[in-house]
């Protein structure tokens, strides 16, 4: 409970992708600085992580929901307050880029996400063979499916640590914060709350 008291601003990070994108494995590595191994995320994880932000502290809660196919369905119930979407690619999977792009294009198009920032981390990049940023940017047609928002790119393999801090720092300095961060606060257990219980088996 003392942690929700605080006054620091709170802002709501959407961790999205495909399963097998390494999301969750992203999320603690940058939490504990750890390389773990997950299993497939069936709902979702929250997490939050401090930083500085024009000199302020502030709290970032990272929504970390499944990617597979049939939570899919669910990942609007999550666009409600999101101050910026982390949306993450497996680069060396070019088989499923395409799959990739669609549910980025479909996310995208939330009226509850228009104008948030975009941070795309293309993963895995420690794999021969992935593609590069600027590959990853043509692919995704970024220009144009992100003319109405910021958006950025950052390579990094969260088997390595490499480029995780810095993808950190970027969602930081691109997150939106909210003028009431109050709101945000209380309703964190209670969203918890009604996404577990209307979810369906």
């Amino acid at each position: 409970m003392g942690q929700l008291v605080s006054k620091q601003p709170q802002v709501q990070v959407l961790l999205l992708g495909l399963d097998n994108a390494g999301k969750s494995t992203l999320l603690y590595k940058l939490k504990h600085n750890v390389c773990v191994s997950t299993v497939p995320t069936i709902g979702f994880n929250v997490e939050m992580l401090e930083a500085k932000k024009k000199g302020k502290n502030i709290a970032l809660n990272f929504w970390d929901v499944g990617g597979q196919g049939k939570m899919r369905e669910h990942w609007p119930n999550f666009h409600q307050d999101t101050s910026a979407i982390v949306f993450v690619v497996d680069s060396s999977d070019r088989e499923r880029l395409k799959e990739a792009q669609s549910e980025l294009e479909n996310t995208l198009r939330s009226d509850q996400l228009r104008g948030r920032p975009l941070i795309l981390l293309a993963n895995k990049q420690d794999v021969n063979d992935a593609l590069t940023v600027t590959e990853i940017k043509d692919r995704f047609n970024l220009r144009k499916t992100c003319s109405d928002r910021d958006w950025f790119v950052q390579p990094c393999s969260a088997a390595t640590g490499v480029g995780v801090e810095e993808a950190f720092r970027q969602i930081v300095q691109m997150v939106k914060l909210p003028s009431d961060s109050g709101a945000v606060k209380e309703n964190i257990k209670e969203k918890v709350h009604y996404l577990r219980t209307s979810r369906k088996p």
